[in-house]
């Protein structure tokens, strides 16, 4: 079990993301530099996700590894609440509906996790500590609809 801290000090073990989406999503945060609405330490923290992400190809990544359009069982290990996201771009996020983007803490906190990881993340409302239970990938997503 991977268990990934809000302390960046500490070594962190790598995330899984695949090379497609670590271009797609450098991309995005060329833009989002570029634009008035930035959120500088998140974006920071994003950039340094993908720094030291293992980049693979699509068709090799493992099944309960969290990537772009994985759909997401996490545990709130506060309040022991289950909640269920889509992984998205920020153009497809709608809370409501539970698309989360990639962008907001909570996206880049589940980005490239497995099945069974812990995650520990600074949200907006402070420290967060989940527990990632089932991620259905891309393609079982699509089966499902």
């Amino acid at each position: 079990m991977n268990v990934l801290t809000a302390d960046t000090s500490t070594r962190r073990p790598a995330i899984v993301v695949t090379d497609a989406d670590a271009r797609r999503l450098r991309g995005l945060l060329a833009a989002r530099r570029d634009s008035e609405l930035r959120d500088e330490a998140h974006l920071d923290e994003l950039e340094s996700e993908l720094e030291r992400a293992l980049l693979v190809s699509a068709d090799a990544v493992p099944p309960d590894v969290v990537v772009m359009d994985s759909a997401v069982r996490v545990r709130d290990l506060s309040n022991d609440e289950p909640r269920e996201y889509t992984l998205v771009y920020p153009a497809e996020a709608d809370l409501d509906a539970g698309r989360i983007s990639v962008l907001a803490p909570l996206g880049t906190a589940l980005l490239g996790f497995r099945e069974g990881d812990e995650v520990e993340w600074l949200m907006p409302g402070g420290l967060r500590r989940l527990r990632i239970e089932r991620v259905r990938s891309r393609h079982e997503t699509a089966v499902c609809h």
